[in-house]
């Protein structure tokens, strides 16, 4: 065992059953060796004062688009920017990466292309389209943390929506595994654009993907839950529509295995103050009203919903019809069209403040933050005997910040690869100052004008994240 290094703070908050209090945390090997409940600044590796030190935030739902859509995302720019906002584990998505990852090989491209350019720890969901049944368990043995499927159109040609008889297939694979299935849950209604309308306001784009949309796959969810349990785990992923809280409380009333996230935007932004041609708002299922907002924060609030997580989906600013960044349009492409805009909100990182500004006002905790974003989502992805909390045992990953401090998301502090976001120039508070992967410092922004052999611009010069199997 190497020497222990010591973590220390007047305010340190274990786990979400836990109070706010001095701590320091000892650390050998990237593990959490001892802690004591007193403040111990001599000779500590890191002495975060007065500054809150907590669990680091566990990310479930981020793509990250390597290999084959690096110029969207890529491994160093997102993790960076994971880094750079407490964000310690990032689980990517198995599409908008080239080859999409539901197979072995493709999985095993996928992790060797990551490697050396991880600055958190990173794992990823495999998965689910027609005629892969056959290679998932393999996949679970590889490392892959579950599946998603579509039931509608992912949007790339190269990750098919399976049917309900293709699901059953998949179950039916999965069942042999206790394998976690996470559903895309939008279907179509017979719901489509109304070309009369303006494609620059963005009520023409929401009115195309209404909420029952959304329902109706998650009646199917629940369905397919139940023929199943307990023997695969199902979750919703990104819940926009309140509309279908009734039917999954009645669902986690009946005991099915059933989880459910919605997203940083979906809690902090709605409809109604979406600028026209502002694409950067748009995503799927889509940002709705105030009234529906409300709606998902009691769900919150109430335990209906179980976690949040970013959903960061970036792309190029021509993709999302933009011209910040750069970018350059096609000659016939309206500026600003909701319609044919590329839908994803980049947001990776910024989310902890985001959560905690919101969260405030109604009520959310410090207690509340670390239960939904670090440890919920650690069992979510199925590493919760090594992440999500402080304990002896676990991975020391922190994220050291000043809940109160205000903070601007200024561009500077954008770290993924197109800056193209509707969080830019917004307030808030809260600011990460230290983020440390398995008791190394890999973000601080003490660095920030620091460049040396060991530190440039806030990041450690060396990745120390590892791929998660």
């Amino acid at each position: 065992m190497s020497q222990e290094a010591a973590f220390t703070s007047q305010r340190v908050l274990l786990n979400s059953g836990t109070e706010v209090g001095p701590a320091t945390i000892y650390v050998s090997d990237g593990k959490v060796t001892r802690i004591e409940r007193e403040y111990r600044p001599e000779g500590a590796a890191l002495d975060a004062g007065s500054r809150l030190l907590m669990p680091g935030v566990v990310d479930g739902h981020v793509h990250i688009n390597q290999p084959g859509r690096t110029q969207w995302e890529g491994v160093v720019t997102a993790s960076h920017a994971a880094a750079a906002g407490g964000v310690t584990t990032i689980i990517d998505m198995p599409l908008n990466c080239i080859p999409s990852t539901v197979t072995v090989d493709a999985y095993q491209q996928k992790r060797d292309s990551f490697q050396d350019g991880m600055w958190v720890d990173v794992g990823t969901w495999g998965g689910v389209v027609p005629g892969n049944a056959g290679d998932l368990v393999a996949m679970l043995d590889a490392g892959a943390r579950g599946f998603k499927c579509f039931l509608c159109d992912s949007g790339v040609d190269e990750f098919p929506p399976v049917n309900e008889d293709q699901l059953r297939l998949a179950m039916a694979e999965l069942k042999k595994r206790n394998g976690r299935l996470l559903f895309h849950a939008e279907m179509d209604t017979g719901a489509s654009v109304d070309t009369a309308q303006d494609p620059t306001s963005y009520s023409t784009f929401l009115d195309s993907r209404p909420p029952n949309m959304e329902v109706k796959a998650i009646d199917l969810v629940i369905k397919m839950c139940r023929e199943f349990a307990p023997h695969v785990p199902c979750h919703i992923v990104h819940l926009s529509a309140a509309d279908a809280l009734p039917a999954i409380r009645a669902a986690k009333a009946e005991g099915l295995p059933l989880t459910v996230e919605t997203c940083f935007h979906y809690l902090t932004i709605n409809a109604e103050s979406v600028p026209a041609c502002s694409t950067e708002y748009k995503c799927c299922p889509p940002i709705r009203s105030e009234a529906n907002r409300s709606q998902l924060w009691d769900a919150l609030l109430d335990g209906t919903i179980d976690m949040v997580v970013s959903d960061h989906s970036p792309c190029t600013p021509d993709l999302k019809l933009h011209p910040c960044c750069g970018g350059d349009l096609a000659a016939d492409a309206v500026e600003g069209d909701f319609v044919k805009a590329w839908g994803g909100i980049a947001s990776v990182g910024i989310g902890l403040p985001l959560l905690w500004s919101e969260g405030q006002r109604r009520g959310l905790t410090l207690q509340d933050v670390v239960r939904l974003i670090c440890e919920r989502t650690a069992v979510h992805s199925g590493i919760a005997d090594r992440k999500g909390q402080i304990a002896v045992g676990r991975d020391a990953d922190f994220v050291v910040w000043a809940p109160e401090q205000e903070n601007r998301i200024t561009v500077d502090k954008l770290h993924f690869r197109n800056k193209l976001t509707p969080y830019q120039e917004r307030s808030c508070s809260g600011l990460v100052h230290q983020t440390v992967v398995r008791g190394t410092v890999v973000y601080d922004t003490s660095k920030a004008a620091e460049d040396s052999e060991q530190w440039a611009s806030g990041f450690s010069k060396q990745p120390h994240g590892q791929w998660i199997e």
